[in-house]
């Protein structure tokens, strides 16, 4: 049985950021969202976290309501409130207020049964930094075909 099951990736974050560190956090679901969940029905795309007073809250996850649910269902765009210890809630209140950094999720899984978060620490690329990681990403695939031609 799986440790982890991965509900939705964010692929765009590691090509638009430059990930410093990642924390897990626990996150505060509403009726059938976890049902929608588990069917692996959210999106992560355009997505951040924002630090607001001493809580860290999660904007524009987007998590399709649940189709064989009631007709009043929750907002599919809503904030949600992300569960993390005081301390390592100052430290990124710390880092992210002093460095210009920006706190985005990188997936949504589930662990023991409970929804997490997985969130980085990051700092925007600019688009020579995206060109570079390009360009040596190529010359890596290169370097690995020329190994695999001599034998």
């Amino acid at each position: 049985m799986p440790k982890e099951k991965i509900v939705s990736t964010n692929r765009r974050a590691r090509h638009d950021y430059q990930i410093l560190e990642t924390v897990e956090a626990g996150m505060i679901l509403r009726g059938t969202e976890v049902k929608s969940l588990r069917q692996g029905r959210a999106d992560l795309k355009d997505s951040f976290a924002r630090i607001e007073g001493e809580e860290v809250f999660l904007h524009n996850l987007h998590i399709s309501p649940y189709e064989f649910g009631q007709v009043a269902t929750q907002d599919p765009i809503r904030t949600r409130k992300l569960l993390l210890h005081k301390q390592e809630i100052r430290r990124l209140l710390g880092r992210t207020a002093q460095r210009g950094l920006t706190l985005i999720p990188l997936k949504l899984y589930f662990k023991k049964g409970l929804a997490k978060v997985e969130l980085a620490l990051a700092k925007g690329k600019r688009l020579y930094d995206k060109r570079q990681t390009l360009k040596r990403k190529e010359a890596d695939r290169e370097v690995a075909r020329a190994m695999h031609r001599r034998g």
